[in-house]
Parts: structure tokens; sequence; C-alpha cells
């Protein structure tokens, strides 16, 4: 294994909210993705959800709550609640979750996770 650059991981994407796989860990992956504009609300039934914003801010929306995230911030959403990430400027995010697991919830609506 030789060190990963997430700038140019992060350079090589184009689009939002499809994220990238660029390492495994145990058994999950760890992605790089951009958001910018409004993700749908969804949720994962038996998995928690965790983003570090890398570059920028976005906010978490919650059922009845809003939560500014700062780059260098972490925010994990618990399994089994309501969410959905939303960024007025392109952000730039580092995901963590186990291999196979829809970014919707649903694997009938969720992007493909490409490894770069």
């Amino acid at each position: 294994m030789t060190p990963l650059n997430l700038a140019s991981k992060l350079a090589q994407i184009t689009t939002h909210w499809d994220p990238h796989v660029i390492a495994d860990y145990n058994d999950n992956d760890v992605m790089v993705v951009k958001f910018q504009g409004s993700f749908p609300y969804h949720l994962h039934e038996d998995t928690d959800d965790f983003f570090l914003v890398l570059k920028g801010e976005m906010v978490m929306d919650l059922d009845g709550a809003s939560h500014l995230v700062k780059a260098g911030e972490i925010f994990i959403v618990p399994r089994g609640v309501t969410h959905r990430p939303r960024a007025d400027a392109e952000c730039e995010v580092l995901l963590i979750e186990p291999k196979g697991v829809p970014n919707t919830g649903d694997p009938a609506t969720a992007s493909a996770k490409p490894r770069l």
C-alpha cells in the first residue's frame, strides 16, 4: 500500500453526489465525493452514515434539525435516522461505509461506486 492523496483523487471527480471508492478498510469502502445542491432525504436501516468534510461546508438536515458541518469536522448519522446532506457551494467529503450499502438506502436508486 502507498499513501493516497485525497486532493488528487477528488480532482478526478467531475460530478456531484457520485461517491468513488479510493480504499478498503476492513469490510468498509473509503470514498470521496463532491456535494453541491441537495441530496434526497433517505435513511439506512442497518448502518450509521459517516461524513468527514475535507473542503467547504455542508448542512446535514435531520427530522426537525439542521447542522452545519465545516471542513475538518465529522458528522455521523445513526442508523434508522432520516437525513439529507446539502451544500450551497461545492463541498468535498470523505465517506466510510460498509461494502454494498447503497448511498440512498435503496439499491434501486443508489449511485454506482466506481473505484479510483
